[in-house]
């Protein structure tokens, strides 16, 4: 799988801000397909730092109306919370 595939894109949130800052841990929304060896790899490569752990879960969609009774149901995702070597960060946070 390509590495840009991989990585959809940094999930920001009150909660994983005070994560990244606190525990030098990133937080993003990966494929449902990718394992934790990927992930690891993508982000190795692209962001050039050193990745210590990563943690996955699958989030379940939620259900929405749609239209009077109808009901509809968001997708579900994968979550990837990765920890960094200490010192390392990434940019695209930074910047946000």
């Amino acid at each position: 799988m390509e590495q840009y595939k991989i990585l959809i894109r940094p999930l920001l949130s009150e909660k994983t801000t005070d994560i990244r800052e606190t525990l030098n841990k990133y937080t993003f929304k990966v494929a449902k397909n990718a394992n934790k060896i990927e992930i690891a790899k993508a982000i190795e490569n692209i962001f050039t730092v050193k990745v210590i752990d990563v943690r996955t879960s699958t989030v379940r969609g939620k259900l929405r109306r749609i239209r009077y009774r109808k009901y509809g149901k968001t997708p579900d995702w994968k979550k990837a919370i990765v920890t960094l070597k200490k010192g390392d960060s990434i940019k695209v946070f930074e910047g946000a």
